[in-house]
């Protein structure tokens, strides 16, 4: 999703979201944000996920979100891979990694 998509999904101006600094190795400035119990931005429940955004003007700025509203404001069109290619994938890195994999779809 653009940063200003998400930001509108939520109605959130970036003027009020906490500053966050430069980009940081292996996301350790998002790991210690986690720590820090913020809540959701769009539900105030305890977030999950840790993310920025960078506003006009404004720079790196934090984007605290719970799973739920992660996947709420995640886009789901465009194209989709056949769901024989994506088993595909599947039965692939099963079997490189050495797992016993045993496929059940309902033919949809």
């Amino acid at each position: 999703m653009h940063e200003a998509d998400l930001l509108r999904s939520f109605g959130i101006d970036p003027a009020v979201l906490d500053p966050a600094p430069p980009w940081t190795p292996c996301g350790s400035a998002a790991i210690e944000r986690l720590r820090g119990r913020f809540p959701c931005l769009g539900c105030d429940a305890p977030s999950t996920v840790a993310d920025t955004v960078t506003a006009a003007g404004l720079g790196r700025r934090w984007v605290d979100l719970c799973m739920p509203c992660l996947i709420a404001a995640t886009p789901r069109s465009g194209a989709q891979a056949p769901l024989e290619d994506t088993l595909g994938v599947l039965r692939d890195a099963a079997r490189e990694v050495g797992v016993a994999l045993t496929v059940v779809t309902d033919g949809a």
